[in-house]
């Protein structure tokens, strides 16, 4: 009995090397090699009926025998797995192989928006003078756009017409679109428990007006100095290093010119001419409000401070020679390359 599965043994190794041999494909060679080699297949047999013969010579010489067999096939398969592979590699570089006769196809490049432009320039030339960048929320309650920055129930800019504002309350306050990133500084103050406080704040603020050098929706950077013995004439170095880095001192000329505002006290407004332009106001300032600083908890008889905030598609328009505020919105970018914005420009 043990020669004729000796026999068998033989037999079945010259046909599962052909079988392995003509296997035309990786899934191919796995169906031979679970029909050999698998938990159920026929070396498991084999090896199952050994253990039915009794324990002589001739079954270890049939268990070596299938032993050889099973290790053999494990080569063979490995084998020719690994020529199947390389075949399939090459088909596929054959069916991915380059036309170097076809003509290169354009890069597309991107171009980058003045207004990121502008604030990234902004952020960093603030940011050599110390002061650190702050952001919040563009949905705020009314206490954070007005009453803490000591703007009262009739003042003009709390009226419908002139400020978005949302259905619901919050906490009986009526909830609108910031109107300017002075929110934050009230935000910042609020949450200070060192001094000194160094900020700038930029992002988007919503106005209802909408014509050539207005629209509903625009950018500011909002400045904020909060410590001991700060004077008028720290803000005055502050915004002439912040302009004559940003426009150079070629061509550029600045006012300040009093004014009012709620949150400031005194107050002043700046003007800049660049290459010989009309007089444009870019920015307003003054120095912290007592009142503004009594309603966020910071004792004004020790603390003093100054803030500032400009608008900043008025920048990116006098430094660009840009005439329509509503260019920064069009979607379109071929007026980009008319007023000279390459994406080397932009880096």
């Amino acid at each position: 009995m043990n020669k004729e599965l000796l026999n068998e043994v033989h037999l079945l190794e010259d046909k599962a090397v052909s079988e392995i041999e003509s296997a035309s494909s990786l899934q191919d060679l796995e169906k031979v090699r679970l029909l050999y080699l698998g938990k159920k297949g026929i070396i498991k047999a084999y090896f199952s009926n050994l253990k039915k013969i009794g324990n002589t010579g001739k079954k270890r010489n049939l268990g070596r025998t299938v032993n050889s067999l099973r290790n053999k096939l494990d080569q063979l398969i490995i084998g020719k797995g690994n020529i199947l592979k390389a075949e399939g590699i090459n088909l596929k570089l054959q069916s991915e192989a380059v036309d170097i006769t076809l003509p290169v196809r354009p890069e597309k490049i991107g171009k980058v928006n003045p207004l990121s432009k502008v604030i990234n320039e902004v952020k960093l030339i603030f940011a050599h003078m110390g002061f650190r960048a702050v952001d919040g929320p563009e949905i705020e309650d009314e206490f954070y756009v007005f009453d803490a920055l000591n703007t009262p129930s009739y003042h003009p800019a709390r009226e419908e017409q002139d400020t978005f504002y949302l259905k619901n309350k919050v906490d009986n306050r009526r909830v609108l679109l910031r109107t300017h990133t002075s929110s934050v500084q009230i935000r910042t103050m609020q949450k200070a428990k060192t001094f000194p406080i160094k900020v700038v704040a930029a992002g988007r603020v919503y106005r209802n007006d909408f014509d050539a050098t207005h629209t509903p929706m625009f950018h500011q950077i909002e400045g904020l100095y909060v410590n001991e013995n700060v004077n008028m004439g720290q803000l005055k170095f502050t915004i002439h290093y912040f302009f004559n880095r940003f426009f150079g001192d070629t061509g550029l000329k600045i006012r300040f010119r009093s004014s009012f505002f709620p949150f400031t006290e005194p107050s002043a407004e700046v003007d800049i001419s660049y290459r010989d332009s009309k007089w444009i106001e870019v920015l307003g300032c003054g120095m912290v409000h007592p009142n503004v600083f009594r309603n966020v908890g910071i004792d004004y008889s020790r603390y003093n401070g100054f803030a500032f905030g400009m608008g900043i598609e008025r920048l990116a328009m006098l430094k660009y020679q840009i005439g329509d505020l509503r260019s920064f919105y069009s979607n379109r970018i071929s007026w980009l390359d008319h007023y000279g914005f390459h994406f080397s420009s932009l880096r």
